[in-house]
Order: structure tokens, then sequence, then C-alpha cells
């Protein structure tokens, strides 16, 4: 049992003590401000993004940084895990890439708004966070990435970024839409190129959205794809 003067010295010693530990990790929180942030990479594109991210209360259902909702999935390092062109795409129209398990809101963003959102979140993605979000383990979550075979060439960067969330190769991939493995002895080089072209005119009702693709670009694909056999 302390006595008055001990209870009291014990008191004054221990907030003295906890104090100085507050101070000094304040003081080098502060002192690695300017190392972790990238202000060098702070364009107006990058706060207009911001402007749109607040205006539009996206963080009512995402997370940034560790803020936010934790109702839609965490987006501090979304540009590396998906790709500007495919979240492009998403933004464009959140529905049509996840037909019937998506609820995010249209917001008919233009161009340029959607430009500004994927700067905004390019630059969150590089400042450093120590670590944060960890990756995944990846004995529980494979990387969505498919390698190439002895009997197929790599992947057109096209389909790593936007094929893959919905169709798999290899077992790697999505589950939204088919496999593509042996794709291209089921259909024909124009029979891939006329689906790519417009899924909705050959399959009404289907899933898959009309993505415009450029002819370099879904020439490349339907390359890549007639090889998978």
């Amino acid at each position: 049992m302390l006595s008055k003067s001990q209870a009291r010295l014990f008191f004054i010693g221990g907030t003295c003590f906890f104090s100085a530990i507050f101070l000094g990790l304040t003081f080098h929180t502060l002192g690695q401000v300017d190392a972790r942030q990238n202000l060098d990479l702070l364009t107006a594109e990058v706060a207009r993004g911001k402007e749109i991210w607040d205006s539009n209360n996206c963080m009512g259902c995402h997370t940034i940084l560790g803020e936010g909702a934790y109702y839609a999935p965490e987006l501090t390092q979304v540009v590396k895990r998906r790709g500007k062109e495919w979240i492009s795409i998403f933004l464009r129209d959140p529905q049509a890439m996840f037909p019937g398990k998506r609820r995010m809101v249209q917001y008919d963003f233009s161009d340029e708004q959607i430009g500004d959102v994927i700067a905004f979140l390019d630059w969150i993605g590089k400042i450093d966070t120590n670590g944060f979000p960890p990756e995944p383990d990846l004995a529980m979550a494979p990387s969505l990435v498919v390698q190439a075979s002895a009997q197929t060439s790599a992947p057109p960067a096209y389909f790593q970024q936007v094929c893959i969330a919905c169709h798999s190769v290899g077992g790697t991939g999505g589950s939204v839409g088919p496999a593509l493995d042996g794709v291209g002895s089921r259909l024909t080089a124009p029979e891939l190129d006329r689906w790519l072209a417009d899924p909705p005119a050959v399959k009404p009702g289907t899933a898959m959205p009309n993505l415009n693709l450029p002819d370099a670009t879904r020439a490349e694909l339907v390359n890549w794809l007639s090889g998978l056999r």
C-alpha cells in the first residue's frame, strides 16, 4: 500500500515519463512528414481529384490510408492493384463491370473527371505508408497475373489490367465471365473479333459490356486469345 507521498510521486513520475514518450513520438512523426509525403507529385489534376472525392462523399463507402467507412473496397493501392485502364472503365459504368453485384452509384463523370480521380488515387498510392495496406497472403490469395506458358506468348497488358477481373486463364483470374482456356479452339479469330467489338450485339443480354476497344487493342487480344488451345 503506497503512502500519499509515494502515490503522488508515482503519479508525477509516470505522467512525466509517458509525456516524454508522447512528445518524442510526436517530434519523430513530424520529422518524417517531409520524407514520406510526395508533395513533388501534387499536381492540379490530383487536387481536382481530391475535390471530386470529397464532394461525392466517396469516403462514405471507401477508405484511403485507413480512413473511411469500410463498406466498399480499400483504395490506397487501387491503381497498383487494378491499373488505370480498369479503373477508368469501371468509373464510367460500375454496374456494367460487375452486373448485379456492384452497388456503386453511377456518377456520370466526364473523361476529365475520371482522369482527375485516377490521378488522385495514384498520388495516394505513392505515399510512403510504411507498408499499409499489407500485401495479401499469397498462400491464400494468388496474384491475378496470367503467366505465359510454353504454348502461349505473354498476355497483352490490356488483358492483365481489365479482362482478368472477370475471366480466368489457367485457374487465375475472375469468375464473373467464363474461363478462357481453350477459347482459340472454340472460336475463330473473326468470331473473337466480332465478340470483342460488340458483345451485346453477338449475344443480347450478355453480362460483358461493350468496352469500345481501339482496333489495335482488339487485334492484340484476338491474336493472343486465338493461341489459347
